[in-house]
């Protein structure tokens, strides 16, 4: 399917290749068309964790494939998230980041005496909190556009300091408060964003489901790993 006109990009988009017609609103069929495709990407990328895990890949392959994704979410999905492409890239940057985080939850397992138990709370928490807020912000149908100027801000500052947390670790300085600050940022973050980003579909502020999942998928990710952290570190005797 070639790139779609502009002037229809967000009734095809919202009836397109999950999509069905019928009498409901624009909104409910993105919203419809969204959660869709995020259970699947979520599906597809616990598989290609389980593989990850299972084969035992090394850590320095999660790195690869963690830049991999965040190029394709910077260069690659913007371009094509108004074509049937989009959908195959999505496939792409969530079997990714999936394959990557394998050798980390492989750590957590293996290093820790409860390690299994800290990753199925923090999944188990992650899916609490993404389905309490979803339905919440459904449910009230409020408009968060007034915290995007918050979010952006934040997540660049949380970011920023991420990767300054991670060059002193390669010189030797461990900063762990700071490591488990950002995370706690990040995980409040995502919350927010998750609020933003089902808001703006429930509202008609974002009509192209690829670009909602994209955001979704990425936010449940940040929250998870973030909470991963956090749990981790509290359940650490050393």
């Amino acid at each position: 399917m070639k790139d779609l006109q502009p002037q229809y990009r967000g009734a095809t988009v919202a009836n397109g290749r999950f999509g069905t017609a019928g009498a409901a609103s624009p909104a409910h069929k993105v919203l419809r068309n969204t959660y869709l495709l995020l259970s699947m990407t979520l599906l597809f990328s616990a598989a290609m964790a389980g593989v990850s895990m299972a084969i035992g890949a090394p850590y320095g392959l999660s790195l690869i494939c963690s830049f991999a994704a965040m190029g394709l979410l910077w260069f690659v999905v913007p371009r094509t998230a108004n074509s049937e492409s989009g959908i195959y890239v999505v496939f792409a940057v969530t079997g990714l980041l999936g394959f990557g985080l394998g050798p980390i939850l492989n750590a957590y397992i293996n290093h820790l005496a409860n390690g299994t138990q800290v990753v199925v709370m923090a999944l188990g928490l992650t899916g609490t909190i993404f389905l309490g807020l979803s339905a919440y912000a459904v449910k009230s149908k409020k408009d968060f556009s007034f915290m995007r100027g918050f979010l952006v801000g934040g997540i660049l500052l949380a970011f920023a300091l991420s990767i300054g947390v991670l060059i002193a670790s390669l010189f030797g300085v461990q900063l762990q408060p700071l490591a488990l600050a950002v995370s706690a940022m990040f995980a409040l973050l995502m919350c927010g964003m998750i609020l933003y980003q089902t808001g703006e579909i429930v509202n008609g502020g974002e009509t192209n489901y690829v670009l909602a999942t994209v955001t979704l998928y990425v936010s449940i990710y940040n929250l998870f790993t973030s909470l991963l952290h956090i749990l981790g570190f509290a359940s650490n005797d050393d």
